[in-house]
């Protein structure tokens, strides 16, 4: 299997542990923002390129803004020219 994207690694991280404090498991989020079990779980595990579309939905089912999201995301430094 291919290394995940270290992005999506984080913003996964965040999704699940923002889940977690808020009492959900993964079945009771899918079913607040109207996506399935099997892809908030992908999106856990950095298994999918969540859109920008899905993660709206995920981010208004937990409480949360776009902002707060892409935020937990470490910056890349930019490369030395």
């Amino acid at each position: 299997m291919a290394s995940k994207d270290p992005m999506l690694r984080h913003l996964g991280d965040f999704l699940r542990k923002t889940r977690e404090e808020a009492g959900w498991s993964q079945e009771d989020l899918a079913y607040e923002c109207g996506l399935h079990r099997t892809y908030i779980g992908g999106v856990e595990r950095a298994e999918y390129n969540v859109t920008l579309l899905s993660l709206r939905k995920i981010t208004d089912a937990l409480g949360i803004t776009l902002v707060d999201a892409i935020s937990s995301i470490p910056q890349r430094k930019p490369r030395s020219r």
